[in-house]
């Protein structure tokens, strides 16, 4: 079933938004990464980026609308990317809660899904926001370019982890809305970079107890409007910097 026009227009704004400040913040990776957000109460009709679009240009309008449905089509004919049909097509089939998916291969986070073993660190407050949330990808096996490809990697989520890193690859970042998306996104690659930072120190890491990040865990998903705030603050800049992403 589908969702108002009204709806449909915020979403592909704030969708539009999420790529412009995913360039401006140095997320993304050439034309190579993908957003999407669903548009249709089951989820199963979604926008995602075209192919070959910069992030830092991508404007509303611009954005593809297609549908789990049409899995078996050649995304060439919807114009998009063959990688980005196959993780996000069956990312939004199979895991319907993730209505807005973001994956990119931004530079802390991807580098720490290339150390072996790696398991995300309870080392500032911002990591504890991921306390439990996170799931592992270990198994690389070439680009997303094969459906079985997708419905493993869409098995990994479960029904409880909203990240997932992926051996030397990148990250997927999941959320109800794109607001709460974007806000993950931001937070993991900081905390991420902390840890870069930290590690790279050879010094001795003072974790925050388990009970501890699990109450602060909590915490950062109970405050208040936190990541409506952070993506509307956002949006207002480009409204004055950049109004055409709007369009």
């Amino acid at each position: 079933m589908g969702r108002g026009m009204g709806e449909t227009k915020r979403t592909r704004r704030e969708l539009a938004a999420a790529f412009r400040w995913a360039a401006r913040f140095g997320l993304h990776e050439s034309t190579a990464n993908h957003f999407s957000a669903a548009v249709s109460g089951d989820g199963q009709e979604f926008l995602i980026n075209p192919r070959g679009a910069h992030f830092s240009r991508v404007r509303a309008s611009d954005l593809v609308k297609v549908r789990s449905r049409d899995l078996a089509d050649d995304p060439m004919d919807h114009d998009v990317d063959p990688t980005a049909w196959i993780l996000h097509g069956y990312l939004h089939r199979n895991v319907p809660r993730a209505r807005c998916i973001l994956h990119t291969h931004m530079p802390h986070a991807t580098a720490l899904a290339c150390l072996s073993g790696f398991e995300f660190l309870m080392l500032d407050q911002n990591a504890c926001r991921f306390h439990g949330r996170i799931a592992y990808d270990r198994d690389y096996a070439g680009m997303a370019l094969d459906p079985t490809e997708g419905e493993r990697v869409a098995s990994l989520l479960g029904d409880r982890h909203d990240v997932l890193f992926l051996g030397n690859h990148g990250v997927i970042v999941v959320g109800e809305t794109v607001a709460q998306a974007f806000d993950e996104l931001y937070y993991l690659e900081r905390a991420s970079q902390l840890q870069v930072l930290a590690l790279s120190t050879g010094r001795p890491l003072q974790l925050v107890p388990d009970e501890v990040a699990a109450l602060a865990c909590t915490q950062w998903r109970e405050y208040p409007e936190f990541a409506d705030l952070h993506l509307s603050a956002l949006m207002e800049i480009l409204d004055d910097e950049e109004p055409e992403y709007r369009r």
